[in-house]
């Protein structure tokens, strides 16, 4: 169990119980922060991360966090006895995370150093660990700078499949063998596809890969051969978003949930192991008083300053009119290579529904949508191509006749609150209304507070000349 006391900067308490009996361990981590949470195959312990203790956890904290470790917990002993197993004093804002390979044998160590979509790979065989977990982790660097990101998807013995954008901005699968490291060996399992955005893999069947795209703001959901990387089904998915997903690779069957802003949510359920694969209805959602039917939703593209094309969702009532008065809810995002899929929110129907609303939901570059070229388009010295693509948006809507100025609320959270900021800060004429939420406002000092200096690499730091001076604007 995880929890967060007092509004804490994500830092975290981890208990434990028992699943047989629904018993509570005596077991407790504190301080837990930006962590992976890993058991290895024994069940006998648990990777976690953790910072120094250092300053305040009660909401309030303010001090950078720099120094961050891995540390590993065996079940029945208090925290003061865990082990570290990686630490980087010579670079203290590295971040770790660590993955156990599906057959226990490998510790997959990540390590990253800002936001960006890139990280360093080392790997450690515990079964060659003479005593065990000890210790500091004698890891193997595999990949040691950050010029791309790899992610664990599977392994064949010493034969690893990767997911990474290494000169693949939308991504693909990569083989490493282990045995010979040397990138020249590394092999494509599934090439990057020149349109859509490979969002997440997972092994599941012994032998099968289902992998997950971004086409235009949509979710595709695909079967693939881990043995060769062929495409063996596309699964039969309306427009919106894969928001939840289970199956791992020792089971034979997977269940998937799709949402979209018009459905609360249904979870498909595929035994692959009949013949003629035929995903079925095992769970639907339904929200009472909420009739989706008397809804549409409609993507829209229109053109940014610069001419680059963006896209839109917009969801209202059927047969809406274009009399220039209608109440809009403009939302986005426009960061740290996150896509804004289409989710179900009640509020937001609500706001359509009792008050002929429009919700308007704008994918904004610097997010992930269409790879890693659109998140750099909306990056340091490019960051006011977020803010002009949200000023077009408004403009879009009012030259189409859904609304005017005093009827647009614009609304984002965190980098979201940044943007809208700044967007009524250089167009207040456009908007009637802003909600910015936890938003990243102190752009010349956000680098020197808690976990701010990982969004350097999204924003710049004003300690920069040139990024004090872009910043300014």
């Amino acid at each position: 169990m995880l929890k967060s006391a007092s509004g804490s900067d994500l830092i975290n308490t981890i208990k434990f119980k028992e699943v047989a009996t629904g018993k509570d361990l005596d077991d407790v981590l504190e301080r837990v922060k930006f962590s992976c949470l890993c058991w290895t195959h024994d069940g006998k312990g648990v990777f976690y991360n953790s910072y120094p203790q250092e300053g305040k956890t009660d909401g309030t904290e303010t001090t950078t966090n720099l120094h961050q470790k891995l540390f590993y917990h065996v079940l029945g002993t208090k925290q003061s006895d865990d082990v570290i197993c990686a630490e980087f004093p010579d670079n203290p804002k590295w971040m770790t995370g660590v993955e156990i390979t599906d057959d226990g044998q490998y510790a997959v160590l990540v390590i990253s150093e800002g936001c960006d979509p890139v990280n360093r790979l080392y790997y450690c065989d515990l079964k060659a660990l003479e005593g065990g977990i000890t210790g500091l982790l004698p890891y193997v660097k595999l990949v040691d700078n950050f010029d791309a990101e790899y992610e664990y998807i599977a392994n064949d013995g010493t034969l690893f499949t990767f997911k990474t954008n290494l000169k693949s901005p939308n991504y693909k699968l990569i083989n490493i063998d282990f045995e010979k490291p040397g990138q020249e060996n590394w092999t494509d399992l599934v090439p990057e596809s020149t349109e859509d955005v490979l969002e997440w893999v997972a092994c599941v069947n012994d032998d099968k890969l289902v992998i997950c795209y971004i086409h235009d703001v949509k979710n595709v959901l695909q079967l693939h051969s881990l043995k060769t990387g062929e495409k063996l089904m596309t699964f039969p998915l309306d427009v919106g978003t894969i928001r939840g997903y289970s199956g791992r690779r020792k089971d034979s069957e997977i269940f998937y949930q799709f949402t979209s802003f018009l459905s609360p949510g249904v979870i498909f359920h595929c035994d692959l192991t009949k013949e003629s694969l035929s995903p079925t209805v095992f769970k639907q959602s339904e929200v009472k008083g909420v009739d989706c039917s008397n809804f549409e939703t409609t993507q829209v593209f229109y053109r940014s300053k610069d001419g680059t094309k963006i896209p839109m969702f917009l969801v209202h009532k059927k047969g809406v009119e274009r009399d220039g008065n209608n109440p809009v809810f403009l939302y986005g995002y426009g960061g740290f290579n996150i896509s804004i899929m289409p989710v179900f929110s009640v509020s937001r129907l609500l706001f359509i529904q009792r008050l002929g609303g429009i919700l308007a939901v704008v994918n904004l570059r610097g997010g992930g949508e269409y790879g890693e070229k659109w998140h750099k388009a909306g990056c340091l010295m490019n960051k006011q191509n977020v803010f002009d693509d949200f000023q077009c948006a408004a403009e879009y809507l009012i030259q189409e006749k859904y609304t005017q100025p005093s009827r647009i609320v614009i609304n984002g959270g965190s980098n979201g609150g940044l943007l809208v900021g700044a967007c009524v800060n250089q167009r207040p004429d456009l908007f009637g209304c802003v909600v910015a939420q936890v938003g990243v406002m102190d752009m010349l000092k956000f680098h020197k507070f808690t976990i701010g200096h990982a969004w350097t690499t999204d924003y710049g730091c004003s300690d920069k000349k040139e990024d004090f001076e872009n910043l300014m604007k």
